[in-house]
């Protein structure tokens, strides 16, 4: 076992098992369970090409080398945020525009594209409640069951995003970019192979939990055009460096370094995970990608793909049919731009004043049900934003905010015929460890935020004492 020995990974030695552009497929296969031992040997595979690309960077990461200086450090990193924040909103008051999103759709789309990474939140250290009876592993079994929300629906950070999602009618991520799995997979392939990459495991979640600046902005912004930020706002506070989730990674790792000559190397390994949390397109990367024109078209497109052939011949745009413009290859600009020259579009205006927007929206509405809430957001924003517009985002000072949906989840989840098994099996197993070892089945990546999972979370925190 690697985490045994703490030799340096194992890198791609053996067949490649994993091809560019199958994220996606990697991502959704570790959600499955029971993990085949050729799955374990894909991402173990995944994992070490990761750590090999960081291994071949120049080392540029901040963690200081010395662990006696990194109380100091986790300490200065929490108040530069802090400062960093606050002068963001002395700038917000003054008349500064949002620093992050143009408008609704924007948000939206950055809601969808970190979703991957947000609904296994957590994930990397699922593998480790294997170790409940070890107390060196108690702090990081604790970070995991907070995550998990104790067992409340209300607390379950996954189950939380899901209500965010479903909320603003955007659950669905078909159309999300390979690229928008990666750190997500990362954290699955960590969660199923706790044990040969412990070291990377414990450095990548003492990065995880440190408090960035776009946490903070992004749920300041999110309320500020009417979107639900507790999940955003719930992770500004449990990761506070004085008693939240940072700084119980960082008192994690000094039970789990290694004595003697295993020291050194098991830090290198542990700098390396550190690093891990770079890999991918990151919250920032996701803000930055969206352009609205060139979202809009690709969204039609795909659209199109379906109903370029089922529009009635009747209604035709600069002598051309519907079908026509969406059956020619690369049209769909060239459809909007005839759209507005006809004014079915008018650009800078309430979206009520298009006629094309009526064909979506309203009463006799011939395209209702065609769009999803964030579809049908990001063609409203486009039509409401001048064509001649610049990229910066807009915004007012950030005093009057409309008052977002915040989330209602019931304290107690509804029981479905899993938790009445899971509660039936538990009564028949004849010691608190025996009913332990079946509950860690049930609080994975894929489980945990299901009634069942939920019931066997709390069951969990019970039969170990740990307040939920």
């Amino acid at each position: 076992m690697r985490a045994q020995t703490f030799t340096p990974p194992f890198f791609a030695t053996h067949a490649n098992v994993f091809q560019q552009g199958q994220l996606r497929s990697l991502y959704n296969a570790l959600l499955e369970q029971p993990l085949s031992d050729e799955l374990r040997a894909q991402a173990a595979d995944f994992l070490d090409r990761q750590l090999q690309e960081l291994q071949a960077q120049t080392d540029n990461c901040d963690l200081p080398q010395d662990p006696a200086h990194w109380q100091a450090w986790l300490e200065q990193r929490n108040a530069s945020v802090g400062e960093a924040f606050q002068e963001y909103r002395q700038q917000r008051q003054t008349g500064a525009p949002r620093r992050y999103f143009r408008h609704r759709a924007h948000a939206l789309h950055f809601l969808r594209s970190v979703a991957p990474t947000k609904l296994v939140d957590g994930s990397w250290l699922h593998g480790l409640l294997r170790h409940w009876r070890d107390p060196a592993y108690a702090g990081l079994i604790r970070i995991y069951l907070e995550e998990l929300g104790g067992g409340r629906p209300d607390k379950n950070h996954v189950r939380l995003y899901r209500q965010l999602l479903a909320s603003q009618d955007c659950a669905d991520q078909q159309d999300l970019d390979d690229a928008c799995y990666q750190q997500g997979a990362i954290q699955l392939a960590l969660g199923w192979l706790a044990d040969d990459y412990l070291p990377e495991l414990i450095g990548f979640n003492l990065g995880y939990e440190q408090l960035p600046l776009h946490l903070p902005i992004s749920a300041f912004e999110l309320a500020e055009l009417g979107l639900d930020p507790y999940y955003f706002t719930l992770h500004v506070t449990v990761d506070n460096a004085a008693s939240g989730h940072a700084r119980m990674a960082l008192e994690s790792i000094r039970g789990l370094i290694p004595a003697g000559s295993d020291a050194q190397a098991f830090m290198r390994r542990l700098r390396l995970g550190y690093r891990l949390n770079d890999q991918g397109p990151g919250t920032l990367d996701a803000i930055r990608a969206f352009d609205p024109q060139q979202s809009l078209i690709d969204m039609l497109t795909r659209k199109a793909e379906v109903g370029r052939h089922l529009h009635a011949d009747y209604c035709q745009i600069e002598g051309r049919t519907v079908n026509q413009w969406l059956s020619e290859p690369g049209g769909i600009a060239g459809f909007l731009d005839a759209l507005q020259r006809r004014g079915w579009i008018r650009r800078g205006e309430q979206a009520s004043h298009s006629r094309f927007w009526g064909l979506i929206e309203g009463e006799r509405a011939q395209m209702f049900g065609v769009f999803n809430g964030y579809e049908r957001q990001l063609l409203r924003d486009w039509i409401e934003t001048p064509a001649d517009a610049d990229s910066a985002v807009k915004g007012s000072n950030g005093r009057r905010r409309p008052r977002p949906q915040y989330s209602t989840a019931n304290v107690e989840a509804p029981e479905d015929r899993d938790s009445q098994l899971l509660a039936l099996r538990l009564k028949q197993l004849p010691t608190p460890a025996a009913r332990i070892d079946e509950l860690l089945g049930w609080m994975t990546p894929a489980r945990h935020h299901h009634p069942a999972g939920l019931l066997a979370t709390r069951e969990f925190c019970r039969l170990l004492e740990i307040p939920a």
